[in-house]
């Protein structure tokens, strides 16, 4: 029998873990689940016979290394900050790991470690990073193999409300963590090149430079860039491209309405608001407005970020609650980050009967014999509920489907890695068809003119 142990168990781990439990009694697993939350892990087993629970914090390193002495291969859905202790105790316990969260500099250089350990530690196998890497990879793959050189490449995610769903002005809700939504893009500029040409959009401008990107069914979405495009170069093995550009989908609007949050200050966590403990949403809006005792919080916001009486992203920021009186709810003093994401949390969570929805696009151009053609690729994935969500089954089922792999031994790979080679991204993309989960194409050939303009 072998052991799985699966740290964490929040809302991104439910399909992942109702995969591990299908196939459980063929493959001969046993699932050990540990979480802080009891609860949080019995509403994803259902108390399976072929699951363990655990309650338990994961810096507490007494509780946490039995279990992973004890296990075959580890998964963890931990945040990513949490992530490093466990991956040095599993090179300590010689325990392959495997996680959807992006691969930092500090992990990558445990590469060597992780050889001489003879385990794999594989990172970015959710969605994004994830499904963007195995399906890009393979597009690319394939125009390489026919002796194809590639000029431009894009790519964008994003997790996203389903249409039959939809009824706020923002088209939005959450359908991940809300930390990294309301975080997103900071940290430094965006970077990416564009014909040969390095770009960089700084934070305050970021939600003011997207594109319109148009998915047939289901209408238009911007795409906002994302922070480092220009990384992917060297992992895609594209270091000469003339433009490479990665980003999030958002519907049309998002970015606009975003934008005035960035510039109230709403979105900075770099210091605490005194008093914020006992602040309304009104009074949270009105603590960045200048004072003036006879206009009010409305017109001043209105004054400040000169929105005109009839624009509609108005409607957007009355709608999210930021005028109204309603109390903040919190015990204690935060950032106006944390607040905003309070803020957000009791608007836009997912209803019981709401679905969530996954949009990926890759937009790749080629020439094969000085003939230009460019692949339009795209997913759309609909969730099944709140619990069984698009975003929990497309971050699951590929850390699932490869545990299977790395478990029957058909996978070899060691040290620190990503999916982005043959026999791992074609075996996981192909089960992952049988789950719905799959890409449209439509390709094009171009003239030079045109492709000069890509």
């Amino acid at each position: 029998m072998k052991t799985i142990l699966v740290l964490g168990a929040g809302k991104s781990s439910a399909t992942l873990i109702s995969y591990l439990i299908e196939n459980a009694e063929k493959e001969d697993w046993k699932i050990l689940v540990a979480d802080r939350d009891l609860a949080m892990i019995v509403d994803k087993t259902n108390q399976s016979s072929f699951t363990e629970s655990f309650a338990l914090d994961m810096m507490n390193k007494e509780l946490r290394r039995p279990l992973i002495e004890r296990s075959d291969i580890v998964i963890s859905m931990l945040p990513a900050s949490l992530h490093m202790p466990v991956i040095k105790d599993c090179i300590k316990f010689k325990k392959n790991i495997i996680t959807p969260s992006y691969m930092t500099p500090e992990i990558k250089e445990l590469d060597k470690d992780a050889k001489n350990a003879d385990i794999l530690i594989m990172n970015e196998l959710g969605l994004d990073p994830g499904i963007d890497h195995m399906s890009a990879m393979k597009i690319v793959d394939r125009i390489r193999d026919k002796g194809g050189e590639l000029t431009y490449f894009e790519s964008f995610t994003g997790g996203l409300v389903a249409p039959e769903s939809d009824n706020n002005p923002w088209n939005y809700k959450f359908t991940w963590n809300p930390r990294n939504v309301v975080m997103a893009g900071q940290g430094g500029a965006a970077k990416f090149i564009q014909r040969g040409l390095f770009k960089y959009i700084p934070y305050n401008r970021l939600f003011r430079r997207s594109e319109v990107i148009e998915i047939k069914e289901y209408g238009k979405f911007e795409g906002i860039a994302n922070r480092d495009s220009l990384k992917y170069r060297s992992i895609y093995g594209l270091d000469t491209i003339p433009t490479i550009y990665r980003g999030t989908l958002r519907r049309v609007g998002f970015g606009k309405a975003w934008n005035y949050l960035v510039q109230l200050g709403a979105t900075e966590d770099g210091y605490i608001m005194e008093g914020s403990a006992n602040m309304t949403h009104r009074d949270f809006t009105n603590s960045f407005l200048a004072y003036n005792p006879y206009d009010s919080v409305e017109l001043k916001f209105r004054h400040y970020m000169k929105i005109d009486q009839d624009d509609e992203v108005w409607d957007k920021l009355v709608w999210l609650g930021l005028f109204e009186d309603t109390p903040i709810g919190i015990n204690k003093d935060a950032t106006p980050a944390q607040i905003l994401q309070i803020i957000m949390e009791k608007k836009m969570q997912l209803e019981p009967h709401d679905k969530d929805m996954i949009v990926m696009y890759h937009k790749i151009g080629y020439k094969i014999k000085n003939k230009h053609s460019e692949i339009k690729s795209w997913l759309v994935f609909i969730g099944k509920d709140q619990k069984y969500t698009a975003m929990s089954d497309t971050v699951g089922l590929p850390l699932g489907i490869f545990t299977k792999m790395l478990l029957r031994g058909e996978i070899n790979l060691k040290g620190v890695r990503m999916p982005i080679m043959k026999e791992v991204y074609l075996p996981v993309l192909g089960e992952l068809e049988k789950h719905g989960i799959i890409f449209k194409e439509k390709v094009e050939e171009m003239s030079e003119e045109k492709a000069k303009l890509q």
